[in-house]
């Protein structure tokens, strides 16, 4: 039951015994070795595929406006990636490809950062433990994780709301003043 709950959430196939993971990037430092934010998030997907992750699919890299302090813009994407790790495990290889990256988790939120991976969603559907909650908590009221994602998994099915990620987008972007 829960399989066929899990296949009707996430539309495309993936290798037995391997898990698929929606995963937004972004950065807004400059970083020694690869200079722009955009050359440091094409990198981040080079990491990943060096540490038993597939890539199966990638978005267009966009810029969007910080949240919070950081003044900088963002350089913002989403990738598939296909795996046998399970979340804790994978998130835990994703916090050590952003230290690599010099990303240091410490001070205020939403600061300027070298790297930043987040997990999304995954094929399993839900996940709640005390350090990881899938889907990310906050995705559904962001466009530059939203608007990158539709670009590679517009199917894909939150497992709470029950919306696709393009039926997510369309109503974020109804919800915004436009010029």
């Amino acid at each position: 039951m829960l399989n066929l709950l899990a296949r009707s959430l996430f539309p495309m196939r993936h290798k037995e015994g391997h898990h698929s993971y929606l995963i937004a990037l972004g950065s807004n430092q400059r970083l020694q070795g690869y200079s722009r934010p955009q050359l440091v998030l094409k990198a981040a997907v080079k990491a990943l595929a060096q540490k038993d992750v597939r890539v199966v699919a990638s978005s267009r890299i966009v810029s969007s406006s910080p949240i919070g302090p950081s003044i900088r813009t963002y350089a913002n994407a989403a990738i598939i990636a296909e795996t046998k790790m399970e979340p804790p495990e994978f998130l835990a290889q994703l916090q050590a490809i952003e230290r690599d990256f010099g990303r240091k988790r410490m001070g205020q939120c939403w600061r300027a950062r070298t790297l930043d991976l987040d997990l999304i969603l995954w094929s399993g559907g839900s996940w709640c433990a005390p350090l990881l909650t899938i889907p990310h908590p906050l995705f559904r009221g962001r466009l530059f994780v939203l608007g990158p994602a539709e670009q590679i998994a517009a199917g894909w099915r939150d497992p709470f709301t029950g919306f696709c990620i393009r039926h997510l987008l369309v109503r974020l972007d109804r919800r915004r003043p436009h010029a």
